[in-house]
């Protein structure tokens, strides 16, 4: 079986949304291979604590890929404490340079609360216009709602909530089964 022929995993999104001094990580918890949901309730959500900062981050994407990410993303911090941009670029250049983790696919959405990026496997580190940003294969209709109620009176929570339920209304592979972290500054 070619990887053309293989049905390949499809799932996730993530949204990250700033606002009213916070900053909310949502993502969904299906999982699906193909046409076929493996897990409904997968959290690919995640706080990290390294040297004591804390950091709220979401992955899309092959999930060991992710952990590996993860795992440098918290090395990058603790040599470079209380730095996330830093350290998300440094993550950012060793995604793109190294030969071993050139092969890992997925996207990450990270902050510290002050902060939010989107690191990606092509070397990039961006942080989004109108303090919204989504990833994964929902992300688009996510990204769309939520900048459609930022200017609303909801907090940054419930943009992230109602965001999650328009996408996983639109999105096959994404589901309500939300994992929601908060981080204020």
């Amino acid at each position: 079986m070619s990887s053309t022929d293989f049905p390949g995993w499809h799932g996730t999104t993530i949204i990250g949304v700033k606002k009213g001094g916070e900053v909310v990580i949502a993502g969904d918890g299906q999982v699906s291979l193909g046409q076929t949901v493996i897990k409904g309730t997968a959290r690919k959500v995640r706080r990290l604590s390294p040297g004591g900062y804390d950091i709220v981050a979401g992955f899309a994407g092959s999930t060991a890929d992710a952990f590996a990410l993860l795992e440098r993303l918290e090395a990058k911090l603790e040599s470079t404490p209380g730095q996330l941009a830093r350290a998300s670029v440094e993550l950012a250049k060793d995604w793109r340079t190294d030969k071993y983790l050139q092969k890992l696919e997925a996207m990450l959405i990270v902050s510290d609360g002050a902060d939010i990026f989107v690191i990606t496997g092509a070397g990039d580190v961006l942080e989004p216009e109108h303090d919204v940003t989504a990833i994964g294969s929902g992300g688009n209709y996510a990204l769309a709602a939520a900048r459609g109620m930022m200017d609303s009176d909801r907090s940054a929570e419930q943009v992230a909530r109602d965001a999650m339920a328009i996408a996983a209304d639109i999105c096959v592979y994404t589901n309500g089964n939300l994992t929601v972290e908060t981080i204020r500054k």
